[in-house]
């Protein structure tokens, strides 16, 4: 049973060397900036994800619409795993184009992108992007391994750099709740006082 102790070993040794990269501070601060922009601006929050990265996008998004620690307003966000639009999407255009037709339908300039991929190179998620890129909205990448393909198209590139996916998601999930505190830090600062 010692894999139970290494697992939280493992986990642990990555959350300590990805906290103590100063970039990724700065990097994660960058996102939260740009989200409370979006909020500021009356724009919304988008964000997107393949399996359990679409779980974490929903768990994002849920957090703002609903509620974190304390009672507030909601805050707008739209997570695309809508089945119905998924499905639809996949057989009428394909797989690659289930987010970018989110994108395109929701998406405005000022919104922010939540793209979620441990691999950095989901083609769906590369879809979305670019549609985002085009509409002139921020995105932000929650990525893994050495980053993939999105690395270089996101604003800001999150990468947790290790090839077991769900360490990646792991830290993932921490950092979106991060996020979470930082922008709520921003629009309800009475609930950190």
């Amino acid at each position: 049973m010692s894999f139970i102790s290494d697992a939280f070993t493992e986990g642990h040794q990555l959350l300590d060397s990805f906290k103590s990269n100063p970039e990724n501070i700065e990097l994660i601060e960058k996102a939260i900036d740009y989200f409370v922009g979006s909020i500021k601006l009356d724009g919304r929050i988008l964000a997107c994800g393949n399996g359990g990265s679409m779980c974490d996008s929903m768990h994002f998004i849920e957090e703002l619409t609903g509620r974190y620690r304390k009672d507030r307003d909601p805050i707008c966000g739209i997570s695309m795993g809508d089945p119905g639009h998924l499905t639809c999407v996949a057989n009428d255009y394909g797989f690659d184009y289930i987010f970018s037709r989110n994108v395109q339908a929701w998406g405005r300039e000022g919104d922010s992108l939540l793209a979620i991929s441990t691999s950095g190179n989901s083609q769906n998620v590369i879809e979305a992007v670019k549609v985002a890129k085009s509409k002139n909205i921020n995105v932000i990448g929650l990525l893994g391994k050495s980053g993939g393909k999105l690395k270089d198209m996101v604003d800001v590139p999150i990468i947790v750099p290790s090839e077991i996916t769900d360490r990646i998601q792991e830290i993932h999930i921490k950092i979106i709740h991060i996020f979470i505190e930082g922008i709520e830090r921003e629009i309800y600062p009475s609930h950190y006082v």
